[in-house]
């Protein structure tokens, strides 16, 4: 059987950080890179060595989902005595900022569909694949504990992330094969200049994507399914059981604008 490491969105930010860490973690016969950038993936896969490869694929929606699945079977046709996935990292998503009303809707459907969509036919599509001692860990994020204004659908898509995993971690832990979530505040990344239209370059005050997968790794090798690391960041998980989830809304909606163009 040949085993094999999937990250997906795994051009930059977490997505890369991941690959680079299970990488040097995992016994695994390849890594699959899978986002739409070519080169980045390209050059990631030149620092990972042989055992990397790039898949450059829109993962997007159900269409995306039928790619996935595509690949999956041929390259389980190919290989000897079939695949085995290790560990998959469903990193693959993305955020707009602004409020609700004044955001292009194609681009908030694009988003459910990436952040929802797709992540759920990965995971359903993977499942097959999957064996005693796998892993699965989807990236949702500090915004999933509770809804935000002016950023409404993204809050939304990590909440349902968050909701879901853990719902599949219940499933699937009999078979032994674990899924675990991160779920980070602030890091810097790509993430605030994609959300902003370009407004925003960096977030505030934004984590190392390397601190946040080395924290989310080691989670996981501890059995905890859901993955917060900073201190600031578990104190607002926790809170959010005691905020009125409108309350809550109302006051970023009023309090936290984010620019976007």
């Amino acid at each position: 059987m040949k085993r094999i490491v999937i990250v997906t969105g795994a051009s930059s930010g977490l997505g890369r950080e991941f690959a680079l860490q299970l990488a040097a973690s995992r016994d695994c016969d390849e890594m699959w890179l899978m986002a739409r950038r070519k080169d980045k993936l390209a050059e990631l896969a030149g620092a990972l060595g042989p055992r990397a490869r790039v898949m450059d694929a829109d993962l997007s929606g159900e269409a995306g989902v039928r790619r996935f699945a595509a690949i999956l079977a041929d390259e389980s046709r190919r290989a000897k005595d079939g695949l085995i996935i290790d560990t998959l990292v469903n990193n693959a998503g993305f955020g707009t900022y602004g409020p609700f009303a004044d955001t292009d809707l194609a681009r908030q459907l694009e988003m459910i569909n990436l952040n929802v969509v797709s992540l759920t036919g990965i995971c359903h599509t993977a499942l097959p694949f999957l064996e005693r001692g796998s892993r699965v860990i989807n990236v949702a994020s500090l915004a999933g504990f509770i809804p935000l204004g002016n950023f409404a659908v993204y809050a939304a898509t990590k909440a349902y992330v968050l909701s879901f995993s853990v719902a599949i971690a219940a499933e699937l832990a009999d078979s032994g094969v674990f899924v675990s979530t991160v779920c980070p505040g602030p890091v810097d990344t790509e993430f605030a200049l994609v959300a902003s239209n370009g407004a925003r370059e960096r977030v505030v005050d934004g984590k190392s994507p390397g601190d946040v997968v080395r924290h989310c790794l080691r989670d996981a090798e501890r059995g905890r399914r859901v993955s917060v690391m900073a201190a600031k960041w578990k104190f607002k998980a926790f809170m959010s059981r005691f905020v009125g989830r409108y309350f809550f809304a109302r006051h970023t909606w009023v309090h936290d604008k984010r620019p976007s163009r």
